[in-house]
């Protein structure tokens, strides 16, 4: 992976993992277009980059995530990362396999992008407006939600925050706790990633310029990922999902043209 390309998909991470539009399906989209996507090395750099974006909800947040001793808190994320985890470990090879289809992400983005469309008139009445008042149940049911995220183009923000505000949070408080859950969910995803990447071919972690690219795409992708977020939450307050959904519907429809006519494999 050049230099180039690192930074191009450092970017594109960064700037649509917390956005309701799909981080994976836009790297896959990318790489597939820079001619990369069957390179092993891409696949562990598109989850282990994630480390970053993780960082910067921590570093934003960093007053809900310390002290440590916040164990409802806590408890909260462990209960809503638990089914996201168990489907995980039993459909991995299915998700990988998912994960090298254009066909998939199009299909996704453009399904997901009709329902941001309608998700404002959907929940007008929301009743929980502090992350205190988010219940275990509430907690689980929305991780229940995110597990929609593992088929790509999905967007596990999306998914994540239809089912918070399906669970009756504001939609700004969706979007935040969306962001909580996203530390427990993509660390675990970047630690399985790693380890089996170690395990089963070591290399890729030994080589100098993999180990360089990792570093930089990480600091990319925290940068990137702090100016998103600030980004979301301000234009959420204000403007909904609505522009999302067009977006979503618009991309989804161009990259369902380019897969049936051949020009994405």
């Amino acid at each position: 992976m050049s230099i180039f390309e690192t930074i191009v998909i450092a970017i594109i991470e960064g700037l649509t993992e917390f956005l309701p539009i799909s981080s994976t399906g836009h790297m896959i989209i990318a790489s597939s277009i820079l001619h990369i996507s069957t390179d092993p090395f891409t696949k562990l750099f598109e989850v282990a980059i994630q480390f970053g974006a993780i960082l910067s909800v921590v570093v934003l947040y960093w007053k809900k995530f310390f002290p440590l001793n916040r164990l409802n808190f806590y408890l909260k994320l462990i209960v809503a990362v638990i089914p996201a985890l168990a489907l995980g470990a039993i459909f991995s090879k299915k998700i990988d396999a998912l994960l090298e289809s254009p066909l998939t992400v199009s299909i996704t983005m453009l399904a997901g992008g009709v329902i941001l469309l309608f998700i404002d008139s959907l929940f007008k009445q929301p009743t929980v407006e502090k992350e205190e008042n988010i219940s275990l149940s509430k907690a689980f049911t929305i991780g229940v939600w995110q597990c929609l995220a593992m088929i790509p183009g999905t967007s596990r923000s999306a998914a994540s925050i239809i089912g918070g505000m399906q669970q009756k949070l504001t939609r700004n408080l969706a979007a935040e706790f969306s962001f909580f859950l996203a530390v427990p969910t993509m660390a675990a995803a970047t630690g399985y990633k790693l380890l089996k990447a170690w395990k089963e071919n070591p290399e890729l972690l030994k080589n100098k310029d993999n180990l360089i690219a990792l570093g930089l795409g990480n600091i990319i992708a925290f940068v990137v990922a702090l100016l998103a977020i600030k980004f979301f939450i301000g234009f959420l307050q204000k403007h909904g999902f609505r522009l999302f959904g067009w977006y979503r519907v618009i991309v989804g429809t161009v990259l369902l043209v380019l897969v049936l006519t051949g020009y994405l494999k």
